[in-house]
C-alpha cells in the first residue's frame, strides 16, 4: 500500500535540495542556507578517524519522502495503517499517562503532534521544525544553526542541506514542564534517509525534559539517519534530553547533538544506542557562562556486525563550571564499542570540576571495546578525574543464576541491567521498563 504522496528521486544534488525547499514552501533565506550547506558537504571529505564509512553510498538514498497524510492534531485522525506502527510502540498510551506532549515522524515529515492545553496556555511551543520556521520566524531564525553550523562537520552539512522534520520546542521564562515531551522517529521505507532537525530553547528559569525514540525495519540495503540537535539553555534552566535509539542493523546513524549552557544552567544528555551498523554520536555541552553544569550519561550495545562509536564532549569556557560523564558499553558476538571523549578547558576557566567514567562489558572473546579520551586543559586550577574499566560477565554470578533455573539469555540480561543501572535509574519508569525489554531482546538475538 502506498504510504507517500511525494517521493523525490534518489541522489543528492542542487536540484534535489531546491526541490525539498520548494515542496516545504520555505522562505528564500532557508533555500540559500541549504544550498550553501550542500557546497560545504561536497567539499568536505569523509572523517578519516573512527568507523569505516566507505560502504555508505550517498547517491543511493531517498532524501525526501512525504507521507500520504498531512499532520494531525488528534490521534483518531491518523490513518490506521500508520497508526498501527506507532500503537505497537506505545505512543498513544504514553501520551495519555505520562507526557506533556508527543510527536511522531514517519519518513521525512511529522505526521502527528499534540501538546496538552495547560502548557499551550503558558506559552510553550511544541511543533515540528518546519512549522517553527513558518509560524515563529523571529525566534526560529535567531537560534537556528547557532549551535551547530553547517560547516561543523560533513554530516552536519548534509543535514543542513536536506533537513526535514524534527521538533521545535520553546519554553517561556519560569515555566516548569513537569511531564516529558516526546518525539518518535520512524524510517519505514527502503534506502531512506531521515534528517530531522531539532531546536530547543529554554528561557531563563524554565525546565523541560525531551525524550526521543527512533526505529526502523531491516532491509537488505542501507539507510541513513543523520540528525542535528541544537539546545540553548538560558540562565537558571534545566534541560534534559533523553534518546533511546533502536535502529535496524542496516542503518548508518551519524548524528550531531550539541547544547549551550548559560549561567547556572544544567544540561543533561541521557543517550541509549542500540542497533545500527554504525553509530557515530558524541553529545556535547558548551559551558559558556559561570556555574553551569553538564551531565552526559550514555549506554551503547553492539552485537554482530555493529560498531557503536559514541561518547561525549564538554567544553568549559567559564569559571566555576562542572561536568560529569558516565559511559557504559556492552559488546557481544563480535560487536565493537568505542568511547570517544573530549574535555576542553580554556585559560580563563578557573575552578573547574570534571569527572569521566567509562565502563565496558564484553560478553565474549570475539568482541572489542576501545576508549579514546582527549583532555585539553590550559590552566592548573582544575579538579579532574578520569577512569576506565573493562570486564566480562562474572562466572560465579552466572553459575548461581543458572543453578536457580534461569536460562542463560535471561541471566545475562539481569547482569547487564545491573551493570547499566546508573543509566536506567535516570529514566521515567515506563522508559526504564522499555530499556530492560530491549536488553532482554538483545540477549536473545532478536533485535535488528
Amino acid at each position: 500500500m502506498k504510504n507517500f504522496s511525494i517521493k523525490i528521486p534518489k541522489g543528492l544534488n542542487k536540484k534535489i535540495v531546491e526541490q525539498i525547499s520548494q515542496e516545504k514552501s520555505e522562505p528564500g533565506w532557508m533555500t540559500d542556507f541549504r544550498l550553501k550547506a550542500l557546497q560545504i558537504f561536497e567539499q568536505m571529505p569523509l572523517p578519516s578517524w573512527g568507523p569505516d564509512l566507505t560502504g555508505l553510498n550517498i547517491q543511493d538514498i531517498f532524501y525526501y519522502i512525504k507521507p500520504l497524510i498531512d499532520q494531525k492534531k488528534t490521534w483518531d485522525d491518523v490513518p490506521e495503517n500508520i497508526k498501527k506502527t506507532f500503537i505497537k510502540l506505545g505512543i498513544p498510551q504514553a501520551e495519555q499517562k505520562y507526557l506533556a506532549g508527543v510527536g511522531a515522524q514517519f519518513e521525512s515529515e511529522v505526521i502527528y503532534k499534540s501538546l496538552k492545553e495547560q502548557w499551550k496556555k503558558k506559552g510553550v511551543i511544541f511543533s515540528d521544525t518546519s512549522d517553527g520556521l513558518k509560524l515563529y520566524p523571529e525566534i526560529f531564525k535567531k537560534y537556528f544553526s547557532t549551535v551547530v553550523p553547517a560547516h561543523d562537520n560533513k554530516f552536519a552539512a548534509l543535514n543542513s542541506a536536506v533537513w526535514s522534520g524534527g521538533s521545535f520546542v520553546y519554553v517561556p521564562k519560569d515555566v516548569n514542564i513537569d511531564q516529558p515531551l516526546q518525539a518518535y522517529f520512524r524510517i519505514n521505507a527502503k534506502n531512506m534517509g531521515q534528517f530531522e532537525r531539532t531546536l530547543i530553547i529554554a528561557e531563563e528559569g524554565s525546565k523541560v525534559h525531551y525524550i526521543e525514540g527512533c526505529s526502523a525495519p531491516k532491509y537488505q540495503s542501507n539507510s541513513l539517519h543523520s540528525a542535528v540537535v541544537e539546545i540553548i539553555a538560558h540562565k537558571n534552566t534545566k534541560v534534559t534530553y533523553t534518546t533511546i535509539q533502536n535502529w535496524a542493523n542496516n542503518v548508518y546513524n551519524l548524528v550531531t547533538k550539541r547544547a549551550i549552557a548559560k549561567e547556572s544552567a544544567c544540561v543533561e544528555w541521557i543517550d541509549g544506542n542500540f542497533g545500527s551498523c554504525i553509530t557515530m554520536k558524541y553529545p556535547c555541552v558548551i559551558l559558556e557562562e559561570p556555574k553551569s553544569h553538564a551531565k552526559i550519561l550514555s549506554i551503547a550495545v553492539a552485537g554482530k556486525g555493529q560498531q557503536q562509536d559514541s561518547g561525549a564532549k564538554v567544553i568549559h569556557l567559564a569559571a566555576d563550571t562542572t561536568s560529569n560523564i558516565i559511559a557504559k558499553s556492552v559488546s557481544k558476538n563480535g560487536g565493537r564499542t568505542s568511547f570517544r571523549g573530549l574535555l576542553k578547558i580554556v585559560p580563563n576557566a578557573k575552578k573547574i570540576k570534571s569527572r569521566t567514567q567509562c565502563d565496558a562489558l564484553m560478553l565474549d572473546s570475539n568482541s572489542q571495546s576501545d576508549t579514546y579520551p582527549t583532555i585539553i586543559t590550559s590552566n592548573s586550577d582544575v579538579n579532574l578525574a578520569h577512569e576506565a574499566s573493562i570486564s566480562k560477565v562474572n562466572d560465579d554470578q552466572m553459575f548461581y543464576m543458572l543453578c536457580r533455573g534461569l536460562k542463560q539469555p535471561a541471566a545475562t540480561a539481569m547482569l547487564i541491567n545491573s551493570f547499566i543501572e546508573p543509566f536506567v535509574s535516570t529514566l521515567p519508569m515506563e522508559y526504564a521498563v522499555e530499556l530492560n525489554r530491549l536488553i532482554e531482546l538483545e540477549m536473545e538475538g532478536s533485535i535488528g
